[in-house]
């Protein structure tokens, strides 16, 4: 690999910010320094005026690989992600077919070794009947094990009391999940289609998925991760009232904690109107009482990562009625500097926003080597300059051709995104011959 040295960056790490030269060896952080001489690197950028920061670590994608190539491959997703500052990813079992087998895993990092562009690793699915291949697992081998507690396809809905309550005293390494009231969801969606029709609006979505389908399923599974030691992680909360199930205090300390999404973050209810199902998502986007009050939780630790929860769908198929169109919309492109908005708004300190999707989401899944800007750390590293960027003036990368955030500007663009040392994305190109390397989970 070749070395590259980065001289006069503003470097964010561990909640300090200092200016200094950074060099690079083998792909690896080899020494930060308030100034670096003497050293004939490969590769020499200038970062005045700009962030260094590490990489964000994306711990929820949906890269539809294998089965649904019109909306995304692990190559084309990847690609994106390292253009929007995202150098590892960890990828959603539920693909065509799903990740319910070692053969289905196996076969997903074969696809990625030979493809993606960031750093990878892949979560495990549960289903009804999979669940001594789950008990079985080597923990070091998946990012996460995923149960999806409502609101899923086939049989990777969980919802039977006994195998949830087998799956929490059994898992053997982290469990995420989605959580989502099934039976609540069908009867809002019966209320309102009595109302509405077959024409029900955009916008009924957070009705239908609302706050109390989801605290009736997030409530549940804190409840049996308390019964049973579980490790859980909740992923992609999206109401005020969720919020009072985890506790505020320093990771190393938690058993349970809680993801939130960059979507609800930065949309709420009223952009419905615009938007329609170019933002359908489960669980729904809701009020901006509760967009605002996720920030909040930011800003202490009862919400513990950051993550996309990126997933792509053609334009036609959002275009359909939206009794009809899938949810998910396609984030990693732009999730950083997307995420950047707030604090340009003032409403996170970067250090904080940092530690949220990088620091916070290594430690949190056990990743040795990577998520700080360390000395002997791999070297996942973002470049940011403060520049106005207008959206829809840039080449969409993500298969599917477009993004929620087409008409908006943001004030950061990621100029450099190294990866494992290699450099993935310069000045709105990405390096093809670049290729991630697997995470590692040590636990």
């Amino acid at each position: 690999m070749s070395s590259v040295l980065i001289r006069n960056a503003r470097m964010i790490n561990e909640g300090r910010e200092f200016d200094g030269d950074l060099l690079v060896s083998n792909g690896r952080i080899v020494k930060i320094a308030r100034s670096i001489e003497g050293e004939n690197a490969s590769v020499e950028i200038d970062a005045a005026g700009q962030w260094l920061l590490p990489g964000m670590i994306d711990d929820q994608v949906h890269f539809r690989e294998p089965g649904a190539p019109a909306k995304g491959s692990i190559h084309t997703e990847s690609r994106a992600a390292v253009a929007g500052g995202i150098t590892s990813f960890m990828d959603m079992p539920n693909t065509q077919p799903a990740t319910l087998s070692l053969e289905a895993l196996a076969d997903k990092k074969r696809r990625a070794a030979l493809s993606s562009v960031a750093n990878y690793g892949f979560h495990f699915g549960v289903s009804r009947d999979n669940l001594d291949t789950v008990a079985a697992l080597n923990p070091s081998e998946v990012a996460g094990v995923k149960v999806f507690m409502g609101a899923s396809t086939g049989n990777m809905l969980v919802d039977d009391p006994k195998i949830l309550e087998r799956l929490f005293a059994d898992v053997p390494t982290i469990l995420l999940a989605h959580c989502e009231h099934t039976p609540s969801i069908n009867a809002n969606s019966a209320n309102l289609s009595d109302l509405f029709g077959e024409r029900l609006p955009p916008a009924a979505h957070a009705l239908i998925r609302n706050a109390e389908t989801c605290y009736r399923s997030s409530s549940l599974a804190v409840e049996l991760a308390k019964r049973h030691g579980t490790r859980l992680h909740v992923l992609h909360l999206t109401t005020a009232r969720e919020l009072d199930l985890f506790e505020d205090k320093p990771l190393a300390q938690k058993r349970i904690t809680a993801e939130v999404c960059l979507h609800h973050l930065l949309f709420d209810d009223r952009d419905y109107p615009a938007l329609g199902n170019l933002i359908k998502c489960n669980p729904a986007i809701k009020t901006q009482a509760d967009r605002d009050a996720l920030r909040e939780a930011l800003n202490s630790n009862r919400l513990d990562v950051i993550g996309s929860d990126h997933a792509p769908h053609t334009w036609a198929e959002k275009q359909r009625p939206y009794i009809e169109a899938p949810s998910g919309l396609p984030l990693v492109q732009h999730a950083l500097p997307a995420l950047l908005e707030l604090v340009a708004d003032g409403v996170l300190p970067i250090s904080t926003l940092v530690a949220k999707t990088s620091h916070r989401v290594a430690d949190l899944f056990a990743i040795p080597d990577r998520g700080y800007l360390r000395e002997g750390y791999w070297a996942d590293l973002v470049l940011v300059e403060r520049q106005t960027v207008e959206v829809s003036r840039q080449p969409i990368l993500s298969q599917c051709g477009w993004t929620p955030f087409a008409g908006r500007s943001f004030r950061h663009r990621v100029s450099t995104t190294l990866v494992s040392g290699q450099i993935a994305w310069r000045d709105g190109r990405v390096n093809e011959g670049c290729r991630g390397l697997p995470l590692r989970f040590m636990r």
